[in-house]
């Protein structure tokens, strides 16, 4: 069963921290061809599409578009600061694997 992705607190409050929406912006997340295992996420600021999921929380919109939804179903969209920097995740339980990157995975 495909269940939207889920986008957390963190993930909202960074957005709001660089206002995204106050320029007109949210953030895309999309899953492409390609990478070292197959698939990738495509992960920017952007404007809204018709097509378009949108998940909103705390003033800020995360988009999802229609190809890439079912890749995403149940995925969690986080933001996380380690030392090596700090950057929007995505936890898939649909990627069978994926690459040291974090942004390559495979189905």
């Amino acid at each position: 069963m495909n269940l939207p992705p889920k986008v957390t607190d963190r993930a909202f409050a960074r957005l709001a921290e660089i206002g995204a929406a106050s320029q007109g912006q949210a953030l895309r997340v999309a899953v492409e061809g390609g990478g070292c295992s197959g698939f990738q996420y495509e992960i920017k600021l952007d404007s809204q599409a018709e097509d378009d999921m949108v998940l909103e929380g705390q003033g800020e919109k995360v988009l999802v578009d229609s190809v890439s939804l079912p890749f995403l179903s149940n995925a969690v969209i986080d933001f996380t600061e380690e030392l090596i920097g700090a950057r929007f995740v995505i936890e898939n339980p649909n990627a069978t694997s994926s690459c040291g990157c974090g942004t390559s995975f495979s189905m």
